[in-house]
């Protein structure tokens, strides 16, 4: 099929559902979304070891448990910043649904404007978020994407992605001081009644999860000063996250921040739609 016959089709599916797929360190998120609602959101481990066809039984098993038969999926799209996995992800999704998912990535629209000593190697995800927060809760916006790494991004009042910063994970951090460790044993991340531990399980959950939220806390207000100083925002800075973790950090965080675990997919269909029109 050629480029413009192609362009074509996905502009008549446009208001069809839309098959969206971000691909992280640890999981894979992947939902299925219209012009009106996000019909669900689940996340699955990553795996690179997996088949083509493995994922295509995953998929199809998922899809079946909310209902949706592929007909009903007229587009795709995928982020990643696991690389060696964008081609097996992309060929179940064509032998799944026989669609060609768009890769967001150099030479697909975002209407993000990246001010980047890089632009291009930024991470597909940032560029999703970003793009979603921007539409659902204005700029200058801060968002946070709690994972593997815990990621800040900020976004100026004009609308420009200014830069951000990167943290060790929650998990990682856990998993890191457990296995340098011979007497800390593995434990659950969920904050525990004080502050002030008991025992070492109390007092490791203490520094895990308010230690994070700490430092959230901590590193938004750093943000938010170099912002105004910087970029010359005067408007009140909204501070979002997403990520896995999100809802386990933010109750802990002194700073008002608005959890929304949906942003990746919602970025998706809004990237989605810019590179049909």
């Amino acid at each position: 099929m050629k480029k413009a016959e192609y362009k074509q089709k996905l502009r008549a599916n446009r208001r069809g559902m839309v098959l969206a797929i971000d691909m992280g360190n640890t999981n894979i998120v992947i939902g299925c979304v219209d012009d009106e609602k996000i019909h669900f959101e689940e996340r699955l481990s990553t795996d690179l070891s997996k088949t083509e066809l493995e994922y295509v039984v995953i998929f199809k098993t998922v899809l079946e448990l909310y209902g949706i038969d592929s007909s009903q999926i007229q587009g795709a799209i995928i982020s990643s910043v696991v690389p060696p996995l964008v081609n097996v992800i992309r060929a179940a999704i064509e032998k799944l649904l026989d669609i060609s998912p768009m890769v967001v990535g150099p030479g697909i629209k975002t209407g993000l404007n990246i001010l980047m000593d890089e632009p291009r190697r930024l991470g597909s995800d940032l560029v999703v978020d970003a793009v979603a927060a921007i539409r659902e809760y204005g700029a200058p916006v801060i968002v946070i994407d709690v994972g593997t790494a815990t990621t800040m991004s900020v976004v100026d009042g004009q609308g420009n992605y200014i830069g951000g910063v990167i943290l060790p994970g929650a998990r990682v951090s856990l998993d890191s001081l457990v296995s340098r460790t011979a007497q800390l044993p593995r434990i659950s991340l969920e904050a525990p009644a004080r502050v002030i531990g008991k025992n070492t399980v109390d007092c490791m959950k203490s520094g895990i999860i308010y230690g994070n939220a700490s430092c959230l806390d901590g590193m938004i207000d750093r943000l938010s000063e170099e912002l105004i100083q910087t970029a010359g925002s005067t408007a009140d800075i909204k501070v979002v996250a997403t990520g896995g973790l999100a809802s386990v950090l933010v109750p802990e965080c002194r700073h008002e921040i608005i959890v929304d675990h949906a942003l990746l997919l919602k970025g998706l269909k809004i990237i989605y739609d810019k590179n049909v029109d």
